[in-house]
């Protein structure tokens, strides 16, 4: 476990909390607050135990990328670049601060978007119990640098704005950065919020001692970004339900007709080698049975039930059949412990989303029944919200990539400074 803010005493310290407000922005307003609001019971925490300031930090995509990206875009689409316009309505962090004030029914002081070097006597005369918002920690090429002398000089600037340093931001905890884990070099006391305690509180066990039997269910594209969290989960699980794109790789090594689906077929020996260790291991590996397929891959294609794991010729499988749902359903019926972490169809596609959402019914009802219950990843995360389902799961992970690397057995750096 980490140790957090329930741990130390804030009374009469300044706080420097890394945050992870990388929330999607359209013309500088908030789509969606869910980051915003997650961290909101660590804020409110420090500020009723008696903080003098919180200075909060978070970056907000990645400015020189995006604009890069959305540059060349312009210019291929003949269209006039307005760089300034382009960050203040993706990257500035002001409105943040301005959606988080009205939330928390109480100023916060945005630092300026000058940046975060040299906000010590800005910080310093704000009023006792001010809360704080920098600019994106993102703007400085020091946050991301692969040279530590480099992220030292920010992380250093960074600590002067405090004597704690808290962790709240899981979703960059897998991030070595000047503000999610180099700070903590030159800050006396490091520790994690509340969110940054939950995640790793519902996650790690999974790797480590789930409650068993333990279901894995593993969906998404492909199987090369998958591999390492299967062998990791391989360890403790009684069973491995494997859908998405990544099982047609899988039935392909077994033999079987895939058609026209998404194969790697650089990660055959790959799928050949996770078979037989599951089979070794004694670990029951459900593949899809039938496919609800189609002749392209299309929001508006017409879908087609194969009634078999062989795929004709002319198809793709785009979701799971009746069959491979009745065969998830006894499988989840046993679990103690869910970890799922990928789709099992394009559920995108309101055509192809019936297996997702049976899936996300089935870990729900899972976790009705007594049954722990942890959705992890960016689109196992959007099916759950997008069903209706996320508050009837016991923990869904608000860290795409973090979450990844944590169920891979890695150590995180943003988690490492808390322990």
């Amino acid at each position: 476990m980490i140790r957090t803010i329930k741990d130390i005493k804030l009374d009469g310290r300044r706080v420097i909390m890394r945050v992870d407000f990388n929330v999607p922005m359209k013309d500088g307003a908030v789509q969606d607050d869910t980051r915003i609001v997650a961290a909101i019971p660590s804020i409110e925490y420090i500020m009723a135990h008696g903080a003098i300031t919180l200075v909060l930090m978070s970056h907000l995509g990645d400015p020189s990328k995006d604009a890069k990206k959305a540059k060349e875009k312009a210019e291929r689409d003949g269209k006039t670049w307005d760089e300034a316009k382009y960050i203040a309505g993706k990257h500035r962090m002001r409105p943040i601060a301005e959606y988080l004030a009205a939330k928390l029914g109480r100023p916060v002081v945005f630092a300026g978007e000058d940046g975060c070097f040299g906000k010590k006597d800005f910080i310093d005369s704000q009023a006792t119990g001010a809360i704080v918002m920098l600019e994106n920690t993102r703007f400085h090429k020091e946050e991301t640098s692969d040279d530590p002398v480099a992220r030292d000089r920010l992380a250093k600037e960074l600590a002067t704005y405090g004597d704690v340093f808290v962790n709240d931001a899981f979703g960059t905890a897998h991030r070595d950065h000047a503000s999610t884990a180099s700070i903590a070099k030159f800050v006396p006391v490091s520790v994690g919020g509340f969110l940054m305690e939950k995640e790793v509180a519902y996650l790690e066990p999974m790797v480590t001692n789930p409650p068993k039997p333990m279901v894995a269910i593993i969906g998404g594209a492909k199987v090369s970004s998958k591999i390492a969290v299967l062998e990791s989960l391989l360890r403790n699980a009684s069973a491995l339900v494997i859908g998405g794109g990544m099982a047609y790789t899988f039935l392909k090594a077994q033999g079987h007709a895939v058609g026209t689906s998404l194969v790697e077929d650089d990660q055959l020996d790959t799928a050949r080698r996770i078979i037989d260790a599951a089979k070794k291991a004694g670990v029951q590996l459900v593949l899809p049975l039938d496919h609800v397929c189609a002749d392209k891959f299309d929001a508006a294609a017409t879908p087609v039930a194969v009634d078999g794991v062989d795929v004709p010729s002319g198809l793709m499988g785009l979701d799971v059949g009746p069959k491979t749902l009745a065969a998830y359903k006894l499988v989840i019926a046993t679990a103690r412990s869910i970890i799922w972490n990928g789709p099992v169809g394009v559920f995108e596609f309101e055509k192809f989303a019936m297996g997702t959402g049976e899936v996300a019914r089935l870990v729900a009802e899972a976790t009705g029944r007594g049954t722990v219950t942890v959705v992890g990843g960016g689109d196992s995360v959007a099916a759950v919200n997008k069903f209706g389902l996320a508050a009837k799961m016991s923990h869904v992970s608000t860290g795409g990539g973090a979450s990844l690397e944590l169920l891979e057995g890695k150590k995180l750096p943003g988690i490492e400074v808390c322990r």
